[in-house]
């Protein structure tokens, strides 16, 4: 069995709110582990708000398309936008031995998800894939 939903939300931060309580809904009718339901949320979070902030340096007025694909053994989630093509080099999130605040998002969202992919044939803007395999 293979469910996939797919959202549109504008790049207003007051709607990450609306991605987060999906992401619980779809980990709760799948019947995930409550922590990983709250890693993934949080991590998904994360990976929007990066859009906001660094693919669209704020614009609200844009949308982010998130695609969740669940499958009995993996959970996919796509998430893409048409801002400022992302530098793979930023993509590696700060070093850790740099301590300050922010800039770990990166670090949490592969620790959380096993495949963290840039999709590079996508001609303008960003797609990122994620993949969480499931037991």
């Amino acid at each position: 069995m293979k469910d996939s939903i797919t959202v549109s939300i504008p790049s207003h931060p007051k709607y990450l709110s609306v991605i987060r309580a999906i992401t619980d809904r779809i980990g709760q009718i799948h019947e995930m582990d409550e922590k990983l339901i709250g890693d993934i949320r949080l991590a998904i979070d994360e990976a929007c708000s990066n859009v906001i902030k660094h693919a669209y340096k704020g614009d609200v007025s844009r949308k982010i398309i998130i695609k969740y694909t669940i499958r009995p053994d993996k959970f996919y989630v796509v998430i893409e936008d048409n801002g400022l093509t992302a530098r793979r080099k930023a993509l590696k999130g700060r070093d850790l031995d740099d301590i300050r605040p922010g800039g770990l998002g990166i670090h949490f969202i592969k620790r959380v998800f096993d495949v963290f992919e840039l999709d590079e044939k996508k001609k303008k803007g960003n797609r990122l894939i994620l993949v969480k395999y499931l037991k």
